[in-house]
């Protein structure tokens, strides 16, 4: 997919990849089991495109408003050293990841599809969200995905990083 060149640069500048989960890792379906256990739906090319984008040397996030456990399982698989579930306050949380790792803002992309991600697209300089995102996510994301939440659209957006590495 070719890209404006300002878009393309600042994908290149991209050192963190941090993610919502519920909307863009998820499909944004809540299943419980018969026990009240909560259970999420991840999409295995998006695991193959965090793998792809830590291979390339890119940092992977999750912050997430939820405290499901399931989140923590999927990070864990796909080596996410950065997990951070319950949050209230994704953008200060995200602040603070970016000072331990001594990132700008212009090196952090980030991935929200709902009104608790607006906070934080407007701050990081790579903005993104996914094709099923609320309209208010949509204005705010400078690139969004062709995919929905929970379809590939991280995948999407993995391939688009490690390409603009190269």
């Amino acid at each position: 997919m070719a890209l404006a060149e300002d878009l393309r640069d600042r994908f290149a500048r991209v050192e963190l990849f941090a993610l919502d989960v519920d909307g863009v890792l998820t499909d944004g379906g809540l299943y419980y089991s018969d026990s009240g256990e909560q259970m999420k739906k991840f999409n295995v090319k998006d695991g193959q495109g965090i793998k792809l984008a830590q291979n390339a040397g890119i940092d992977i996030a999750i912050i997430s408003a939820s405290g499901a456990s399931a989140t923590r399982h999927r990070a864990k698989t796909l080596g996410i050293a950065h997990v951070y579930v319950g949050i209230e306050d994704k953008l200060a949380t995200l602040k603070g990841l970016c000072e331990t790792l001594q990132l700008d803002r212009t090196q952090v992309a980030y991935m929200g599809d709902d009104a608790n991600d607006i906070p934080v697209l407007e701050w990081v300089g790579c903005p993104l969200t996914v094709a099923d995102a609320m309209s208010a996510n949509l204005e705010a994301a400078a690139y969004v995905t062709q995919k929905g939440g929970g379809e590939g659209a991280v995948r999407e957006i993995c391939d688009l990083l490690v390409a603009c590495r190269s």
